[in-house]
């Protein structure tokens, strides 16, 4: 999950949510403030794009006011948002250092950071990235995340009187993992990601640490 808003619960989009449940390994919801490129359908995010046969999706937040590359190679930004333009650079940097297929996660992991390092000192560049089996969250300036497993408990909304019995929803297998941009919850303890830090997050937990 990614946020540049906390919305109310009883908005709109919360309840279509309710009604309609979505279920998914990987998760990224973005809501967007505008800092570049018309409020359009082609500018909404995540974006989606196909690399070794997978579809990776891309959120970011933050605004790149001096990033306008002239080519971007094998992949072309459909909208004109600085984040789209970045999301089509990473790809074809992974795309151009391994042209024969995905990459061991270490080797995958060392040349995102590497990219992502190029493009964040254009300006503020929250993101998420995942290709549904690594979920990727780099912090430019702020980001938070939370790692949730049995024994499940319950968590109270920071922005609505509200509180959630995950016991309810969860079985002891379960271990759910939420990034965002600022906690969501006042009852439970959430780790800020440093800035310049990008972590990997597989099956739930944060697995960086394991080969850097």
């Amino acid at each position: 999950m990614f946020l540049d808003a906390q919305p109310s619960v009883a908005s709109p989009v919360a309840e279509f949510v309710r009604s309609y449940p979505i279920h998914s390994t990987h998760v990224i919801a973005h809501i967007r403030k505008a800092t570049q490129g018309e409020i359009a359908l082609h500018n909404c995010h995540p974006f989606r794009r196909e690399l070794w046969g997978q579809y990776w999706v891309f959120a970011h937040n933050g605004n790149l006011p001096d990033f306008d590359p002239e080519n971007l190679g094998f992949y072309q930004a459909v909208g004109d948002t600085d984040s789209e333009k970045a999301f089509c650079m990473m790809l074809e940097t992974l795309r151009s250092h391994f042209p024969q297929g995905k990459p061991d996660i270490k080797e995958l992991y060392s040349v995102l950071q590497e990219i992502t390092a190029v493009i964040a000192k254009l300006g503020i560049f929250n993101y998420l990235l995942s290709d549904g089996v690594n979920f990727f969250a780099y912090c430019s300036t702020k980001l938070s995340y939370i790692v949730r497993q049995a024994p499940f408990a319950a968590a109270h909304l920071i922005d609505h009187d509200m509180t959630v019995d995950f016991r309810e929803v969860t079985t002891e297998r379960d271990r759910v993992a939420v990034i965002a941009t600022t906690p969501l919850t006042d009852n439970e303890v959430w780790t800020q990601i440093q800035p310049g830090e990008l972590l990997v997050f597989q099956d739930g937990l944060p697995i960086k640490y394991a080969f850097t």
